[in-house]
């Protein structure tokens, strides 16, 4: 048995940086360019790798040079690759991302190879590793994001925003939407805790146990039939927001699968996706252990 697995996508970013994000027909003289390992599933995947823990990831790669680049970069990450198969003749993945001096971000995506990930690939993972806790979002098939779902403990990252089907909901321990994710499932704008709670009845309806809506600077709220609590965001000079709230996703499913109740491992979730904040890039601004201890160490 492994403690994570995550299955989802994985990217090479084309990272573009501006001193605001542009407007509709604008062209912006931009500053520094470069390029960083990214992708949904990686990110999470690499978030519980930095934190020390045990991680396996399901995906697909092309066998261009890009490939190679992102497989190495898991695991420099001390992410478990057996899982990442190379598809022959596809691209890898291709996110464009534009980043504002304030760390806000756009992002444009061409899956390339992560239309590939094949439903028998996660259920054979599932039967191999026996995973305390599975991680998905949907950068991959919705066929695949189901078989991900039949793992016991399974965690959803409903990103990008989409509609999801009805068997879903009952089988997600917990559903980690944004504000706009959550609007866009349950039909209501989330503008305070009250009304992200009203929001998540709808989705605890459906089946969900557990909603966690991520609000960024405003940290998070957690909804169940208990109740719901908000947890504040750690402040933090903030350099980069793209994988904030993979860092966040990450970092939840590794400590529910340490052992952690909840209500202990959202306000770390929450310290770990701050310090992501203060670094460029994707894959690489997890933060460690001992940088979560610098910020939190009283919650661990």
């Amino acid at each position: 048995m492994i403690p994570v697995l995550v299955v989802g996508s994985i990217n090479l970013d084309l990272v573009f940086r501006t001193e605001q994000l542009p407007v509709l027909g604008q062209t912006l003289l931009g500053g520094e360019f470069s390029t960083h390992p990214g992708g949904k599933g990686a990110n999470q995947a690499a978030a519980v790798g930095a934190l020390g823990g045990q991680v396996e990831f399901v995906g697909c790669i092309g066998d261009d040079p890009e490939g190679c680049v992102l497989a190495e970069a898991l695991q420099r990450s001390r992410v478990g690759t057996e899982r990442l198969q190379v598809l022959q003749g596809q691209r890898s993945g291709t996110a464009c991302v534009i980043v504002a001096e304030d760390g806000a971000n756009m992002i444009v995506v061409a899956p390339g190879a992560n239309t590939g990930v094949a439903p028998a690939q996660v259920t054979a993972a599932i039967g191999h590793f026996r995973p305390k806790v599975t991680l998905c979002q949907l950068e991959v098939p919705m066929a695949t994001v189901l078989a991900a779902a039949q793992s016991d403990c399974f965690i959803l990252n409903p990103a990008p925003a989409q509609a999801l089907p009805s068997e879903i909901f009952p089988r997600c321990f917990a559903l980690t939407p944004n504000e706009t994710e959550l609007q866009g499932l349950t039909g209501i704008a989330p503008t305070d805790q009250a009304t992200c709670a009203t929001a998540a009845h709808v989705l605890l309806d459906f089946g969900v146990k557990n909603v966690i809506v991520t609000l960024g600077a405003k940290g998070c709220v957690w909804v169940s039939d208990a109740g719901s609590q908000h947890f504040p965001a750690f402040e933090v000079p903030t350099v980069d927001t793209v994988a904030a709230g993979d860092s966040f996703n990450g970092a939840l499913a590794h400590f529910l699968a340490s052992g952690r109740e909840l209500a202990n491992a959202i306000p770390l979730a929450n310290a770990v996706a701050a310090l992501s904040t203060t670094k460029r890039g994707a894959v690489e601004s997890m933060p460690s252990l001992d940088e979560l201890r610098g910020l939190a160490g009283d919650l661990l």
